[in-house]
């Protein structure tokens, strides 16, 4: 089974610069992973300050494994503590 990832995260003002300045890399890197089927990470248009997130992975052991990279990656600590909302489910 698939896994895909949907929500966003809200990008305070005051951080904005330095995590956009991040941004490029992560997705770079995500999209290289083993298992990237998909990652996006767009602006909102109707939420200043919030970003789009949708990424399909080819199963949980490719997802988790982005999980842990991801953890310790540049993108983890510019975005630390910052609010997100996600919804993870396996898909056909």
């Amino acid at each position: 089974m698939k896994i895909r990832l949907e929500g966003y995260i809200d990008i305070p003002a005051d951080r904005m610069e330095t995590v956009l300045a991040a941004l490029p890399e992560h997705i770079r890197l995500t999209r290289a992973e083993s298992g990237c089927i998909s990652f996006e990470v767009t602006p909102s248009a109707d939420v200043a300050g919030r970003y789009e997130v949708a990424e399909v992975f080819t199963n949980r052991a490719s997802f988790d494994a982005h999980q842990i990279r991801a953890k310790s990656s540049k993108w983890a600590q510019v975005s630390q503590d910052i609010p997100r909302s996600y919804r993870i489910e396996e898909i056909e």
